[in-house]
C-alpha cells in the first residue's frame, strides 16, 4: 500500500517538476535578454495592419539562449493572423536573411491575456553576442469604423488602437514606431512625447529604458477608404480525376465589413461622381488563378454573371469579377468560382511510391480576409491513407463523398483555418497511396451496364408477348359449341 502511494506521488511529482522546470527556464531567458534598439513600422493603408518589427538583442546572461519571445496586449491576441521571424546575416550589400520558426507559447511573468510566441534561433545566443531579428505580424479586424454609418457621399473614418511602447517581455533600451496612414488626413491621435506627426506617417519616439511589459495605450482617428473585403465563409473543392483534370469550385460569403451604408443609394450619383460618393466601396474583385485555367465560370444565386474578364498567360492567370451591384459597409454577396486544370501541372509522385497534390493554401481574392476557410480535397475512389502537409497549424478531418458511378465514396481530406490573410497564400501537399487498378473501376461499371441493357433488349426482341388465340384454341370453342347445340 505505501509502494502505491509513493508510486502515485512519484507520477504526480514528475509532470509538476517538468513543469516548475520549464518556468525557471524561460524566466531565466527573459532575464538575461536585453533588446538594444528596436523599430516597428505600422501599415495602416488596407485594412488588413501588417506590422514590421526589428529587434537587435543582446544576451546579458552567462548562459547561451536559444530562444526569443514576443508578447502581444490582449487586445490584439483575438486578431492575430499570422507571426513571421527571421534572422539576419551578415552586413549590408551581403545580408541575407534566414527563417526562423515561431510558434505560441506561455510565459509565467506576463500579464493577464498577454499572447506569447517563441522565435527558435539556429544557434544559440552566447554572452555577450548581439543578433539582428525581423518580424512580420499582421492583425485584421483591428480597425474599427467611427462613425459606424456613413452616407454615400462621406469617407471612411476609423480608429487605430495600440501601444506608443513596444510590448516584450525584456528591458529595452531605445526604441521607436512609425505608423504609416493611407492618406494625410488624420482627425486626431494620442501624444507621448516626442510624437511628430509629417504627410502619411506618425512617429512615436524614440523612447529609451522601458522595462518588461511596458504600455502606453494610444488611439489614431484616420480616414481610410480602402475597401473592406471580408469572406466570412470560403468553401474551396479540389476534386482530383486521374483522368487528367483538376476541377476547383469556390462557394465565397462576402461582405464588406467597414462602416454601414445610410441612407438611400443612388446609382446616377454614384457613376457621375465616382471620386466622391462611394469611395470605400468595392464593385470589383480580383482573383489570382494558376496558369493554364480553362473552363472559367462564375455565377450566383440568381444564374451566370457574364460581368467578368479573363487575363491568363503561361505564368498566372487573373480573373477580374464584378457583382451585380456594388458593395457598400454591411452589404453581402454570395458567388461562386468554378474551373478546370490540367492534372500534370499539380499531381506527382513521391519517391515512396505514393502520390501528392501541389496545391495553394488561402484565398485567390486580393487583399481579402478570411474568418473561415475550409478546403476540400476529393480524392479519387479507391484512394488511401490521406495526409496533408501544411506550412501552418490546421484543423484536418476526414470525410467520405459519393459521386456518379461510385461504389464506395471518394475519401475527402477536410482542412480548417481562419483568420486567413493573404500571406497563407503557400503551397501544401496532400498526399495518399492509389492503385491504378481502381482506374477500371468506372469504365467497366458502364461497359456492365451497357452489356446488360444490350442483353435485356436482344430477349425483349425474341419473346412474343402478344395477346392472340391460337388455332388449336379456335378448335375446342367450335367442339363446345356442337356439344351443347346436340344437346
Amino acid at each position: 500500500m505505501a509502494g502505491s502511494i509513493s508510486m502515485e506521488a512519484a507520477g504526480l511529482t514528475l509532470p509538476f517538476l517538468i513543469l516548475t522546470f520549464l518556468t525557471i527556464a524561460a524566466a531565466s531567458s527573459t532575464n538575461q535578454i536585453q533588446i538594444l534598439n528596436a523599430e516597428r513600422r505600422i501599415d495602416l493603408s488596407s485594412h488588413i495592419v501588417k506590422v514590421f518589427l526589428t529587434l537587435k538583442v543582446e544576451n546579458a546572461g552567462i548562459t547561451p539562449a536559444s530562444e526569443i519571445f514576443l508578447a502581444f496586449p490582449p487586445a490584439q491576441a483575438d486578431h492575430l493572423a499570422l507571426v513571421k521571424a527571421q534572422a539576419a546575416i551578415g552586413k549590408k550589400k551581403k545580408k541575407s536573411y534566414v527563417h526562423l520558426d515561431a510558434n505560441p507559447t506561455e510565459l509565467p511573468d506576463a500579464p493577464n491575456g498577454t499572447k506569447s510566441f517563441s522565435i527558435s534561433l539556429l544557434n544559440p545566443l552566447s554572452s555577450g553576442e548581439t543578433a539582428t531579428l525581423e518580424v512580420l505580424y499582421i492583425l485584421t479586424h483591428s480597425l474599427e469604423p467611427f462613425p459606424a454609418e456613413i452616407s454615400q457621399s462621406e469617407s471612411q473614418l476609423v480608429y487605430f488602437r495600440d501601444s506608443a511602447l513596444i510590448l516584450s517581455p525584456y528591458h529595452v533600451k531605445q526604441q521607436t514606431t512609425f505608423l504609416k496612414t493611407p492618406s494625410t488626413k488624420v482627425e486626431s491621435f494620442t501624444r507621448v512625447e516626442p510624437t511628430k506627426l509629417a504627410g502619411r506617417e506618425l512617429k512615436y519616439g524614440p523612447y529609451e529604458d522601458h522595462p518588461p511589459y511596458s504600455f502606453s495605450p494610444v488611439i489614431v482617428h484616420l480616414e481610410n477608404n480602402s475597401p473592406f473585403a471580408v469572406v466570412e465563409e470560403l468553401l474551396r473543392e479540389v476534386e482530383i480525376s486521374h483522368w487528367g483534370n483538376l476541377q476547383i469550385t469556390e462557394h465565397y460569403k462576402l461582405v464588406h465589413a467597414g462602416a454601414r451604408h445610410k441612407g438611400v443609394f443612388s446609382r446616377v450619383e454614384y457613376q457621375s461622381r465616382p471620386s466622391f460618393s462611394g469611395t470605400s466601396s468595392f464593385k470589383h474583385l480580383l482573383a489570382s488563378l494558376p496558369p493554364r485555367v480553362h473552363s472559367v465560370y462564375y455565377r450566383d444565386d440568381i444564374g451566370n454573371i457574364s460581368s467578368s474578364h479573363l487575363r491568363s498567360d503561361y505564368r498566372k492567370s487573373e480573373l477580374e469579377i464584378e457583382p451585380r451591384y456594388p458593395l457598400f459597409g454591411g452589404w453581402k454577396a454570395t458567388f461562386v468560382i468554378g474551373y478546370g486544370l490540367p492534372l500534370e501541372d499539380f499531381l506527382f509522385e513521391s519517391p515512396d511510391g505514393k502520390r501528392y497534390l501541389n496545391f495553394s493554401f488561402g484565398c485567390p481574392l486580393a487583399e481579402t480576409v478570411v474568418d473561415k476557410l475550409t478546403i476540400k480535397v476529393v480524392l479519387p475512389e479507391g484512394s488511401k491513407d490521406p495526409s496533408a502537409v501544411v506550412p501552418f497549424p490546421v484543423k484536418q478531418r476526414l470525410e467520405t463523398k459519393y459521386s456518379y458511378l461510385d461504389v464506395v465514396g471518394r475519401t475527402v481530406l477536410v482542412l480548417e483555418n481562419k483568420n486567413v490573410v493573404p500571406e497563407h497564400i503557400t503551397p501544401f501537399q496532400v498526399y495518399y497511396t492509389f492503385k491504378p487498378i481502381f482506374m477500371l473501376a468506372e469504365p467497366l461499371m458502364l461497359a456492365s451496364v451497357f452489356f446488360l441493357f444490350f442483353m435485356a433488349c436482344l430477349a425483349y426482341l425474341h419473346i412474343d408477348l402478344s395477346i392472340r388465340k391460337s388455332e388449336s384454341g379456335a378448335h375446342f370453342g367450335l367442339l363446345v359449341e356442337l356439344l351443347v347445340f346436340l344437346q
